[in-house]
């Protein structure tokens, strides 16, 4: 999912101030809690995808966290452990994580800024890794959660890369 930025963000040292500046950008629902913190909704090919972001000044980086919705029964957790753990070998940023408590899926990925100057193309980046992992695998929990196949063959068919269009 490509991101396009807007020349006037150069001027913002808070990455989370980038971050409202690309949601504004991009029409996406956005609520801004705290000078640190920022919430957002994207909405996907598979679902709408719903991204906090929270700015550490004391260790100088941004977190995300992208959820998604995603229930997944006692019976498929294990299976569904499996598959994030496959997937997580493949990832180079970030990785995924099943918060059992919350019954929720989410993307993590933390930016670390110190002594830099936020740069709108490091927020960029950061927001498109999330979003492209997260609708790059989406499907595959979605196959062992609903459709109930194996961690390997939900990871296999959504490894396919579709040329075209119909």
């Amino acid at each position: 999912m490509a991101i396009l930025l807007q020349t006037e963000l150069d001027h913002f040292a808070n990455p989370v101030d980038v971050m409202e500046q690309i949601a504004i950008s991009h029409d996406w629902p956005f609520e801004r809690s705290a000078s640190d913190e920022l919430t957002l909704s994207v909405g996907g090919a598979w679902c709408d995808y719903h991204v906090s972001l929270s700015w550490r000044d004391d260790l100088e980086s941004l977190h995300l966290a992208c959820a998604f919705d995603f229930k997944a029964s006692h019976v498929r957790l294990p299976e569904t452990y499996r598959l994030m753990a496959m997937i997580n070998e493949q990832l180079w940023l970030g990785h995924f994580d099943f918060w059992k408590e919350d019954g929720m899926m989410l993307y993590r990925h933390g930016l670390l800024l110190a002594g830099a100057e936020t740069q709108p193309a490091q927020c960029q980046a950061l927001l498109s890794t999330a979003l492209d992992a997260c609708e790059r695998y989406y499907q595959a929990f979605q196959f062992v959660l609903w459709a109930g196949k194996s961690p390997e063959d939900a990871l296999a068919a959504t490894m396919l890369e579709v040329q075209g269009s119909a």
